[in-house]
Order: structure tokens, then sequence, then C-alpha cells
């Protein structure tokens, strides 16, 4: 039953039951928890895009840390000895990158999809999105009020630098978009909005390997941490959280040196563009065709970059490589055997997984753990605040 916590009284309504399972929707809440709050969204239990701003924030670290011990306990048989370091975030106005639904017909909407379906919920502000992105929602609603949006925008992404003064625009269109009509759409929403630095067009909609086209501006924007700097492109994959992003970067690579440091799925260069100081060679693995030209751009001279597919990239390099470190941080599909497979043939005495899911975590600790290793320390880093997203982090020894 969504929107209701552990111990609270409620009438609710019956939507669908099976044998062994039933799914319901609270209708009042009889006898609220004491960690139940006022939500701060007008569009929550609507939008699709938050679900627990109904609690507290700690009472959402209590949640997201039994759901992590309990994925661990019944898919990896681990019980953490080690304890579980919890790392929060600012809960508000996290996101440097937010994705919304457009509509241009009958009449204008941008916004998020409604919660269990796929049908579009108007939004005008997001309290999870930075406050520069809140700034440029209002000015694609002043566009689509004036008929000013052009038809054919499915999407758009808009991601902001570290200090949320400069911002990327990325519109993904449906292939019958004129080229002319975008380009006037892209330079008049530069002039409405000066933080913008560049906006670009990928033609074929949500498709895999959209055409681009840079438009307006830059293509690219200029991400500073308190570790490294960062040129992250249009399409490439970066970490969300504006606040945590350092601590992130620190967990991974504090107190990590040696010879060789391979960085799997490795994007932009996050982790390898800190690893490389204290390791004598990195090599940084990833198969995004931006992703890597980014990694290409970032990376000190000792990290050699590859662009392949990770388990490929194994199959070639076990027995020839002799990693000190393995950093693995992949999509929430997790490893999987292949590449499993092939780290415990690499035997590197440390591997540091990084995981935005906790059960295909747990799914690959098990094989881990029963080839030998063992968790030194566990992590989880709240990198989603107010969803049922969590990111951890697990520290591993043979």
């Amino acid at each position: 039953m969504p929107f209701v916590l552990e111990g609270e009284q409620v009438e609710a309504s019956l939507i669908e039951q099976k044998p062994g399972f039933a799914r319901a929707w609270a209708e009042k809440i009889v006898r609220a928890s004491e960690h139940r709050v006022e939500p701060r969204c007008p569009y929550f239990q609507r939008c699709g895009g938050c679900h627990y701003q109904h609690a507290s924030y700690e009472h959402q670290l209590q949640i997201k840390a039994a759901v992590l011990k309990e994925n661990l306990r019944r898919i990896a048989k681990l019980e953490l000895e080690s304890g579980l370091e919890i790392h929060p975030s600012s809960p508000w106005n996290y996101r440097n990158r937010s994705r919304f639904k457009i509509q241009t017909s009958p009449q204008f909407a941008l916004g998020y999809y409604k919660f269990g379906s796929h049908e579009l919920l108007p939004v005008q502000e997001c309290p999870i999105s930075s406050p520069l992105i809140n700034r440029a929602m209002a000015v694609f609603w002043e566009q689509g009020r004036a008929g000013k949006m052009t038809k054919g925008i499915l999407e758009l992404e808009l991601f902001a630098n570290a200090e949320d003064t400069e911002l990327l625009i990325e519109a993904y269109c449906a292939p019958s978009i004129e080229k002319g009509a975008a380009e006037q759409w892209a330079q008049e929403t530069r002039r409405a909005l000066p933080e913008s630095a560049g906006a670009v067009v990928f033609i074929g909609g949500n498709t895999l390997q959209p055409e681009l086209w840079v438009i307006a501006g830059a293509k690219e924007l200029t991400y500073n941490t308190g570790h490294a700097s960062y040129r992250v492109s249009a399409g490439s994959f970066f970490q969300v959280n504006r606040y945590l992003t350092d601590e992130l970067v620190r967990i991974v690579t504090e107190a990590r040196s040696g010879t060789t440091a391979l960085d799997l799925y490795a994007g932009v260069g996050l982790f390898s563009s800190v690893l490389n100081r204290e390791f004598e060679r990195v090599i940084a693995v990833e198969s995004s065709p931006t992703s890597y030209a980014d990694l290409l751009y970032n990376s000190a001279a000792n990290v050699k970059r590859v662009r392949a597919i990770v388990e490929q990239y194994l199959e070639n390099a076990a027995g020839k490589l002799h990693p000190d470190l393995v950093v693995v941080d992949p999509p929430r599909a997790g490893l999987g055997e292949g590449v499993i497979r092939n780290l415990v043939k690499l035997g590197a005495p440390r591997i540091t997984y990084v995981s935005c899911d906790p059960a295909t975590l747990s799914r690959d600790l098990r094989a881990l753990l029963q080839s030998g290793y063992r968790v030194e320390q566990a992590h989880l880093v709240d990198l989603f605040p107010q969803t049922y997203h969590l990111e951890s982090v697990f520290h591993l020894v043979r």
C-alpha cells in the first residue's frame, strides 16, 4: 500500500487481489505514525517522481537502511557485521538533472507521469530539483502558454552545474521536427534564460542513439567538485545529487593506493580522475560514446581509456591484468554472471562496488562472497531523498 507508514491504521480500498498478494490504496489515515509529516510538494501522491515525502527525512533513511539490509539478508544471505554507515543529503532542491515530459497539443503541459501510469501530470514546480531548474521550468511554461514551444519536442532534460549558475538544455524530439523551428526555439530560450550554456536537440525521441543537433551554444558543461572538474556533455551520465557528489567520490577513493586500479563503467571519469593521483596507472572502461568522449577529455596521462563493453573487456583482460583495486559502478541491472566470473579470475585484493539497486547488488554480492570476498565496509549514500531509490557503496576484500 503506497504512501502508508509502518504501524499506521488506515481505511483503504482494495485495488487488486491474487493468491498471496493484494494491492490497496489508503483513503483515510485513521491513526498516523509519529514519523508522518506534511508533504512539501502539492503534486505528491499524484506525481510518480517521489514516494516518501509523507515521512520525516530521518525516517526515510531508516526505511532505506531496512530495505538494503533485508535485500542483503534475503538474497545475499549476508548480515552486516561491519555495520552500515549512512550519509544523508540535504533533502530538497538536490537534483542537478531533471527530465520532463512535454505535451504541445491540444494544450501545452510540462511534467512527469502520474503515479502508476503513463499519463502526463502537469507540474509547474519540483522541490527536489535545483532552483535553476525550477526557474527554467517557469520559462518553458511561459513559452508553452504563449504557443512558442516548438511542436515535436517530446521531453526536456535540464542539467545544472555544481554552482547552479549554468544550465544545459537537452530536447528529445520526434523525427518530424523542423530544424529551423528547433533552432529558433533554442535561440529564444537562451535569450529568456541567460543561465543557459547551450540547447541541444536529439532527434529520434527515446531511441538509444538519437541523432544529435547542436542548435545553440555549447553541448557540454563544466562540473566542478571538491576533487576535480569534469566536462559533461549532453547525453553523458553524471550523478544527480549536487550535495553528495564529493562525498561519494571520497567514500570510493579515500585511502586507496597502489600500482594499478581498474575503473569499470567509468562514465566521464568521476572516480578515475581522483584515483590516478594515488595509483601509478588507472584503466577506465566505458561503453557509451558520449561519456567516453568526456572521459578522454577529463583524464590525466596515467589513465588508460578503453571504450568497450565491460564483460567483453574482462573476457580479454582476465589473466593479463593484476589490479590492486577494481571499482565497479554498473547500471541498475548490476554486474551479471559474466562480469562476476571474470572479476573473480582477476583476483584483485580489493573491489569497491557502487550500486543503485539493492536487489541486483545483493545478487552480485552473494556470488562474490561465495568466491572468497568479504565485506569490509558498507555505506548507504542517500543520493535520492524523497524517493525509494538508494545508492550504496561496498568495499570488499579477499
